[in-house]
């Protein structure tokens, strides 16, 4: 799509990105409305806040198994902006996804993961650096705090039910966050290459091909 379809196709007041996500979603949910959450610290990023992500959706889906399942918005070009129409990928090229099985400490949802998702994407916009599938990433302990649980590390997958799309903007992966045990963060340690992850992911695959994480797996 050129600039002069996408301005023809869309106005200002449009989030061209942010329905294309959606979209996606409807195709797995319906009409079922999500429990959004905008910036936790209550301030946009472009704005002078803290969160990178500008908002995040929790679905709670059956599939599976019961789990809620979060999506980021933020992470690729949400709003109207006609210079980046037709893009190759559109912004950074991802939105995080995370599936959780419930856990006991959990009352309410799961507002932690939403923090996860943010500073990660912190770390993208400093850093100049973004996240592919069969990246790992070592939490350095549990990836819930003060959590006895023996998660202590992700590594990306593609979603398997969201995958990737084509915006206006160019294309947008669904990069899902799959906890792993303090025993595969070590294993993943010693062989950090993306072969040894995506064998940890299909290993994975087999028995939960949804990749929810449980914390209370061992």
């Amino acid at each position: 799509m050129d600039s002069e379809i996408y301005k023809q196709q869309f106005n200002t007041e449009d989030t061209p990105g942010w329905q294309a996500i959606d979209d996606q979603l409807e195709k797995i949910y319906g009409d079922t409305e999500p429990r959004h959450y905008g910036p936790l610290c209550g301030l946009h990023y472009l704005a002078g806040g803290t969160d990178p992500i500008d908002g995040a959706s929790i679905y709670y889906s059956s599939h599976q198994t019961f789990h809620r399942h979060i999506i980021s918005y933020g992470m690729s070009e949400l709003y109207y902006n006609e210079e980046k129409a037709g893009e190759e990928f559109s912004k950074w090229g991802f939105e995080f996804t995370f599936r959780l099985a419930p856990f006991k400490d959990d009352q309410n949802d799961p507002i932690w993961a939403i923090q996860v998702m943010n500073n990660l994407a912190r770390y993208v916009f400093s850093s100049g650096k973004w996240f592919e599938e069969n990246h790992f990433i070592p939490a350095n302990g549990p990836i819930r705090l003060n959590t006895d649980t023996q998660i202590t590390g992700f590594v990306f997958a593609l979603d398997p039910e969201l995958g990737k799309i084509k915006t206006p903007h160019g294309e947008v992966s669904f990069l899902q966050l799959v906890g792993i045990t303090d025993a595969e963060v070590e294993h993943l340690k010693k062989n950090p290459t993306v072969g040894a992850v995506n064998e940890l992911v299909e290993s994975l695959k087999k028995d939960n091909p949804l990749l929810i994480t449980d914390l209370i797996r061992k």
